[in-house]
């Protein structure tokens, strides 16, 4: 088995005002990166739109009919200060969700070992019925209910490690007791949640907050000490990873100061707890990371571990 890469061409379509730190050129970085010879077995795929079912499993009816209305014929649409929408947009948020959905079914058939979705927009900051924070659609959730219920799951996990909190991801499973949310995240930054006390309805959200400044150290002992221990009691069925890039030092958003061997090591930490209680099997989503160098380097890092967990070939 080999490590899917799960992408298309229409999240390019998704074009943000210039000046905009999510730009098409986050996901033209990250598939330039994967294109070096260490990448040659991954297993391509291209992917599909999200169905309806599919959204409608986190969010109601009139978010997503609104997010179609917002769908300008041309130039931009401000959702809010931060969020836009292009014409091109509600594709590429539907390949976005379409894309983990893709991967969950993959990974479960097993018919790939593990996946990473190089998609945009991201989509942790999407509520039930909010586009914010550059997203639409929670599509880290999307797949999770999916394993949820096409897949038969009992207990699933999800790891954010964005610098930003998943606040949409959190508020699309607060009351879902059988996915386990974990996030460490830089406090105080936007969008203002994540703290500890914010546990879930059946106390299945663990937040743990990092101080402005704080680097590998300290993001390492947070997963040790609370995340690592937490996911491996929930025992999931699969791990989803909520891959946000933007927590290294070089990213222009935020003060954490982590390296592309953090992310490494956290992704190697992951996958040995799904080698544990879920056969291996982990869903791995693009979220932020806004600059261009760190996020290349630090998504080859990442992919480099995933491909790590199979046996194929060196190139």
């Amino acid at each position: 088995m080999t490590t899917a890469l799960i992408s298309h061409c229409d999240c390019l379509e998704h074009v943000n005002p210039p000046g905009h730190p999510e730009s098409v050129d986050r996901l033209r970085a990250v598939m330039a990166a994967l294109e070096a010879e260490e990448f040659a077995y991954l297993t391509r795929v291209d992917a599909p739109l999200a169905s309806d079912e599919a959204l409608l499993r986190v969010h109601p009816a009139s978010h997503i009919e609104r997010i179609e209305a917002q769908s300008p014929a041309r130039g931009f649409a401000a959702i809010d200060a931060d969020t836009f929408m292009c014409p091109g947009s509600v594709t590429a948020a539907r390949r976005a969700a379409g894309a983990i959905v893709q991967a969950v079914d993959m990974v479960m058939a097993g018919e790939v070992a593990n996946a990473f979705c190089a998609v945009r927009p991201p989509g942790h900051h999407a509520e039930p019925s909010t586009p914010m924070g550059f997203c639409l659609f929670g599509t880290v959730a999307v797949g999770a209910m999916h394993a949820l219920e096409a897949h038969g799951l009992e207990r699933v996990a999800i790891m954010d490690f964005d610098v930003h909190h998943g606040n949409g991801t959190q508020a699309l499973l607060w009351h879902e007791k059988r996915v386990l949310f974990a996030s460490t995240q830089q406090m105080p930054l936007y969008p203002g949640t994540g703290a500890p006390e914010e546990r879930g309805a059946h106390g299945q959200i663990v937040n743990v907050p990092l101080r402005p400044g704080a680097g590998g150290a300290e993001f390492r002992e947070a997963m040790r000490a609370e995340v690592l221990p937490a996911i491996d009691a929930h025992a999931p069925q699969l791990i989803l990873i909520s891959a946000g890039f933007d927590a290294h030092a070089r990213d222009p958003l935020a003060n954490l100061n982590l390296i592309e061997a953090d992310f490494a090591w956290a992704t190697r930490e992951l996958c040995a707890l799904a080698d544990r209680h879920a056969r291996g099997r982990v869903v791995s989503t693009l979220e932020g990371g806004y600059d261009l160098t760190a996020l290349a380097a630090s998504v080859a890092a990442h992919v480099r571990v995933l491909m790590e967990r199979v046996h194929v070939p060196n190139p």
